[in-house]
């Protein structure tokens, strides 16, 4: 990673849009369960979507990108997951009260002023993952802000909206969406794009997903939180990339974003000065009717088509390198797969390894009227495919001459780089949603006071709690945090003692290959009740989670088989009398060494004493 210093002076500007789900019982706009179904699909519809101008008379670029592939869309429906209103057969039902009110709460806590009335809108989806090609979402906080670090990060806006379909499997020409997911309360936060770098934009997301998680009313698992981020340093443009789901990748992801905008704006200004010039694309077929490329010569004996393009002054371009594992051939490549194409072969790759022949070759540069300096790009297909392809890897390369282009990208986990998914959404995707009502915010602000999450102080009462600095701020950052508080608010046991079981002994054992989340809450809250009682101590507690148990019963079975019931205080006493002539550090040796399990040591030290 680098220095501040070092993206000021490439102008970086980045944002962040945090979209997390609400536990709510119910969806957004209809009464089906807001959980994931689990089981099989009952139904499935299929439809197909199609551009059409917004109320202000145009077509949204990536609308009509996402039209032209003319994909179809398969939908899987559930029994208790999904509705008419999922499938936009039925009008949408009254705003959801409890979802209304977290996100008031959420707005609250980040210092955001609260509309009067919430307004639904719709805003157009073009992936086919909402059934009515559209998303219902509603500003329900403006003008906040969350302290990170000392640096003051502006948040303009918080929706309220509707979570999309889950994709279940994906082709060119189909996409299957699971409805289940369709329509759960989903929370987006916007920053303002002051994010100084990649690292400061992975703090900031951590500390809103602890603010999230601090509420207790948001999903957890899985994708159920992800970020998305917006990126642009001088030079180029703003670059949407979406699906940031592991947050320990966010910083790498978004540095390997810059470098490869960094790298388009360098090949621009080359590019440029060599008066480079993208031709018309040309059929090539009758070269290859004999060709030993097997990778061309089977769409040519299948009656499928040859096209070629030329670049003038692409030369050595293609092939250098933008991120890892990707060049600017790739970036080309990745426009022509949006027609069902396996890819494109360009001149700047070894061109031995497809066994093109050296005849076959000039014959392509001299039908493309190729000169020194130029590049050229063949794909292989069906005609109709073959051609479409074709027109969107010229229109990639005439990008390349203008620098970097505004896109929307999807994050790959694996290489911590992003690959092309459609051009950048345009403002005319809004508009106004006619079936839903309005919902007034003074009865659910009224009902919820002055409450908000302030991390601040929950960190001063955990540290009050714990007593232990470095165990407390791993508490407040824990996903067990929520267990941590059920289990000393319905046992009463010390804080320290139950904060150390779920923060180090959990990690422990799980390393010792104890399945320790399959250890029931339940459970936990019940060995935690006999150690306060004084029926076990504290090393029997870990024995006892060794064995990891799910209910009450398993607990009171494994206390008898393993024989871990503590000693009462007489029984002690007596041990320690028998052992009179030793001193007293043979006494607490000999002792703990047979009963260690059931004795508790600082008992045995008082007595001792």
């Amino acid at each position: 990673m680098h220095s501040e210093d070092y993206y000021s002076k490439l102008g970086f500007k980045c944002g962040l849009e945090i979209h997390q789900r609400l536990a709510t019982e119910e969806k957004l706009f209809c009464s089906c369960k807001a959980n994931l179904a689990g089981d099989r699909a009952i139904q499935s519809i299929e439809r197909r979507q199609r551009a059409v101008a917004g109320e202000l008379g145009v077509i949204d670029e990536s609308t009509m990108f996402e039209s032209r592939k003319e994909r179809k869309f398969i939908y899987h429906l559930y029994r208790d997951t999904t509705c008419l209103v999922d499938m936009d057969e039925e009008p949408p039902h009254d705003l959801n009260a409890q979802a209304l009110e977290i996100s008031l709460l959420i707005s609250k806590s980040l210092n955001c002023s609260i509309p009067d009335e919430i307004e639904p809108m719709r805003k157009g989806v073009v992936d086919g993952s909402d059934t009515s090609a559209f998303q219902r979402t509603m500003l329900c906080g403006y003008e906040g802000s969350i302290e990170v670090d000392g640096r003051q990060i502006e948040i303009p806006s918080i929706f309220l909206e509707e979570e999309s379909s889950a994709i279940l499997g994906n082709s060119a020409s189909e996409v299957v969406y699971g409805v289940d997911r369709l329509g759960i309360p989903l929370i987006e936060i916007d920053t303002d794009p002051v994010i100084a770098t990649p690292q400061e934009a992975k703090r900031v997301a951590m500390k809103i997903g602890l603010l999230l998680r601090l509420t207790g009313k948001v999903q957890r698992g899985i994708g159920s939180i992800r970020q998305d981020v917006n990126v642009s340093i001088k030079g180029g443009a703003r670059v949407e990339v979406k699906g940031l789901q592991e947050i320990d990748s966010v910083d790498e992801i978004i540095d390997n974003e810059v470098e490869r905008q960094a790298k388009l704006i360098e090949i621009s200004k080359e590019l440029r000065s060599r008066g480079a010039a993208v031709g018309s694309p040309k059929e090539l077929t009758g070269i290859f009717k004999h060709t030993g490329a097997k990778i061309i010569g089977d769409q040519v004996w299948q009656g499928n088509s040859v096209f070629g393009v030329r670049l003038h002054g692409f030369r050595g371009l293609l092939g250098k390198e933008i991120n890892p594992r990707m060049r600017l051939g790739s970036e080309i490549s990745d426009y022509a797969k949006m027609a069902e194409v396996k890819g494109i072969i360009h001149s700047d790759e070894n061109l031995d390894s497809y066994k093109l022949s050296g005849k076959e070759i000039g014959e392509v540069k001299s039908a493309l009227e190729m000169q020194e300096g130029d590049s050229f790009i063949l794909i292989a297909e069906r005609r109709e495919r073959c051609e479409k392809a074709m027109a969107l890897a010229v229109m990639r390369a005439r990008m390349a001459i203008d620098g970097v282009p505004s896109e929307t990208r999807g994050a790959d986990s694996r290489n911590k780089t992003t690959r092309f998914l459609r051009p950048i959404p345009g403002g005319s995707r809004m508009y106004p949603e006619t079936d839903a009502r309005p919902a007034e915010t003074a009865a659910p602000q009224k009902k919820m006071g002055s409450r908000v999450i302030d991390i601040e102080a929950i960190r001063k009462s955990l540290l009050k709690e714990i007593k232990n600095k470095q165990l407390a701020e791993q508490m407040l950052w824990s996903k067990d945090m929520p267990l941590y508080e059920e289990v000393v608010e319905k046992t009463n046991a010390d804080p320290m003692v139950v904060a150390s079981v779920i923060l180090e002994k959990f990690r422990e054992l799980a390393r010792a290959g104890v399945a320790v989340d399959s250890i029931s809450g339940d459970a936990l809250e019940y060995i935690f009740k006999k150690y306060v009682k004084k029926n076990i101590t504290r090393l029997g507690i870990e024995e006892i989670l060794r064995l990891a148990p799910k209910e009450r019963w398993e607990v009171d079975r494994i206390i008898k088989d393993k024989k871990l019931e503590r000693l009462p205080g007489a029984e002690l006493r007596k041990m320690v009398n028998q052992l009179k002539g030793k001193n007293r550090n043979e006494i607490m040796r000999e002792i703990m060494s047979r009963h260690r399990l059931v004795i508790d040591g600082d008992e045995l030290n008082a007595l001792l004493k």
